[in-house]
């Protein structure tokens, strides 16, 4: 009978070393200790904390429209080229440097269109993107090759709205038309993004 007295001090007792334990592995937790692995490689990648924008498929695709403008007047840009950059995560939720793909040549409308697939693409198969702009890449025409910030094709064009494309995982994003002009003056750069 005397030994069950002494049950609730034990109980309490262990608690508190557990309690302590846990506090102790808590705050050394993440604060450049190695672990027994003094020579593993410092990490020069950012954390990514907020998780919101995360883009929900593993394919995108980008269109739109490119045009030369001739005074007053726009002309389809055939042979032109647009190049999308992206941000990303890794699975650990590290940021991944930027990366790029560019848009197949615009047809004689003016129209383009890029497809990018993480699954395609070395280290980037367990990323998920957050950001994108598109941005005036190429021209094709010597006589109108000066790009212009109209509806940010220097500055980058933020990816926002899309449609799902039904059986493709893929997500379709639409950008407003750019346009290149022969005129320096007219070309209003005000730096690039990312």
């Amino acid at each position: 009978m005397a030994s069950s007295n002494y049950l609730p001090a034990f109980c309490i007792l262990l608690f508190l070393v557990a309690a302590t334990n846990i506090a102790f592995a808590s705050s050394s937790y993440g604060n450049g200790h190695n672990y027994g692995y003094e020579n593993a490689p410092k990490s020069n990648l950012k954390k990514h904390l907020p998780t919101k924008g995360l883009i929900p498929a593993s394919i995108i695709a980008v269109q739109g429209m490119i045009y030369c403008k001739s005074g007053s007047k726009l002309i389809p840009l055939k042979g032109a080229v647009a190049r999308i950059t992206c941000l990303g995560v890794e699975k650990n939720g590290y940021e991944t440097a930027p990366f790029s793909f560019s848009s197949y040549q615009s047809d004689s409308k003016g129209y383009y269109y890029a497809l990018f697939s993480l699954k395609e693409h070395k280290g980037y198969e367990s990323c998920k993107i957050t950001q994108c702009k598109a941005f005036l890449e190429s021209s094709s025409l010597e006589e109108c090759d000066v790009p212009t910030d109209e509806n940010k094709g220097k500055t980058g064009a933020l990816l926002t709205s899309y449609r799902f494309l039904n059986g493709k995982n893929t997500l379709l994003y639409s950008v407003a038309p750019f346009v290149y002009t022969s005129d320096d003056s007219k070309s209003n750069y005000q730096g690039e993004g990312y």
